[in-house]
């Protein structure tokens, strides 16, 4: 049973950075995504960034036009995490972020297509 706990959210100024993290366990599959998503109140769910491991390799990145050039997501096997840089934050970004599992999904930064969940970690980004 997959089970995810992101951490690392918190209050940062525009322009600042932040990292978030999520630590994975309980998963077997040698090919899975782990994908980055945020909501805000009354807003769908959006896909940020999901990346696509291969055994232990890296085998591919995807992120949402909105942040590209300024979120990174990466991935430590040692650990079983993976990581989302955040610099250059604006108000905007402000938002419950999730870190979500799939082994296949249709669309990497669909939230529909995703099958584990983490409880959330809340950034807040003032101006």
């Amino acid at each position: 049973q997959v089970q995810l706990v992101e951490s690392g959210g918190g209050s940062v100024q525009a322009g600042g950075s932040l990292r978030l993290s999520c630590a994975a366990s309980g998963y077997t599959d040698s090919t899975y995504y782990m994908g980055w998503f945020r909501q805000v109140p009354g807003k769908e769910r959006e896909g940020v960034a999901a990346i696509v491991t291969f055994y232990t390799v890296t085998a591919r990145i995807y992120y949402a036009d909105s942040v590209k050039g300024r979120f990174t997501v990466s991935r430590d096997n040692g650990k079983n995490a993976n990581y989302l840089q955040m610099i250059n934050v604006s108000p905007e970004d402000s938002a419950m972020y999730y870190c979500a599992y799939s082994v296949r999904p249709a669309r990497p930064l669909s939230p529909a297509d995703y099958d584990v969940w983490g409880q959330g970690t809340q950034v807040t980004v003032s101006s």
